[in-house]
């Protein structure tokens, strides 16, 4: 059913101070986790490659070792999603609001409501992060998952033993990037944590880690080792508002991995319907979030 008279009964006689119940919007937070790209496909996908391993000792008129295993070993699908709200209101509703500028029929949040939505989708993607999703594919374990296979061996991005954030797991998971993280082939990477993404619950304790420059919670004169080790954690901290577990956290990585891809941009359209005389307001996006790499995060789930 169409906005109509009896949904806004109040507004069609004077004497109202005002009208409220738009609020100001968090602002975007999942640009800050995923990077953004341009899409021109219906599906986006990403090849992972395995490129050549250590080079062997020769000896002296032996034949040189050749590598030949390189090539592709992965692939990861990105689909986007169309994203569609609209309403309709009545041209009796339209032509006796006495407060049309502060209850617009063409403004009746569409531009938040579609904000919101990505927010919830992007946080998504690391809430599920311990889910394997087959429709991304990848190397058929999920984003975060103790046993990434690479040629050879298996790699975690996140520890057999999920543990609460504090100093010493958060130092753990910063020097498990800079050394357990490899490519395909096995050989080590310049990888780094960057910046700490946590609940609203944890960001006492976010603050506390990154901020302080001696040892946090010990009367101890050390300096505080968070802030230099493997390079630190040179973004600090930030906030997701739409992570539903209170206790899990990440550290993202300086590898790119994290994708937001943007197929069409926000648009809205309106019309009024010959038939009724409704005034019909819709908004479309299409986009997709999702990642390709896993070495972009490194997360840890404990439960309490």
């Amino acid at each position: 059913m169409a906005v109509n008279l009896s949904a806004i009964k109040d507004l069609l006689l004077p004497g109202l101070r005002g009208i409220t119940g738009k609020y100001e919007q968090i602002p975007s937070q999942y640009d800050k986790v995923f990077t953004k790209y341009d899409s021109k496909l219906a599906l986006e996908r990403t090849a992972e490659m395995r490129y050549l391993g250590l080079a062997q000792l020769k000896t002296e008129g032996g034949q040189t070792s050749f590598d030949n295993n390189a090539g592709e070993r992965y692939v990861y699908n990105q689909e986007h999603n169309e994203i569609a709200l609209g309403y309709a209101m009545t041209r009796k509703a339209i032509d006796d609001n006495l407060y049309k500028t502060q209850f617009h029929p063409s403004n009746l949040g569409l531009f938040e409501s579609f904000h919101q939505t990505k927010e919830i989708y992007g946080a998504n993607v690391l809430n599920t992060a311990t889910t394997y999703n087959a429709s991304v594919g990848g190397d058929g374990v999920a984003l975060c998952s103790t046993a990434h296979p690479i040629d050879g061996l298996t790699i975690g991005n996140t520890p057999a033993t999920q543990i609460d954030l504090n100093e010493a797991s958060l130092l753990n998971g910063m020097i498990a990037i800079r050394t357990n993280f490899r490519d395909q082939a096995g050989l080590k990477m310049f990888a780094r944590g960057r910046k700490l993404v946590i609940p609203p619950q944890l960001e006492p304790v976010g603050i506390r880690l990154t901020k302080t420059e001696l040892r946090p919670g010990t009367a101890d004169n050390d300096v505080n080792a968070i802030l230099s080790t493997a390079g630190g954690v040179p973004e600090g901290y930030m906030v997701m508002d739409f992570l539903t577990s209170s206790f899990a956290w990440y550290l993202l990585t300086n590898i790119a991995g994290l994708a937001y891809m943007k197929r069409v941009a926000f648009e809205t359209d309106m019309q009024v319907d010959f038939v009724t005389d409704n005034l019909l307001t819709k908004g479309y996006e299409r986009y997709s979030l999702s990642y390709f790499n896993w070495r972009s995060i490194y997360g840890n789930f404990p439960t309490s």
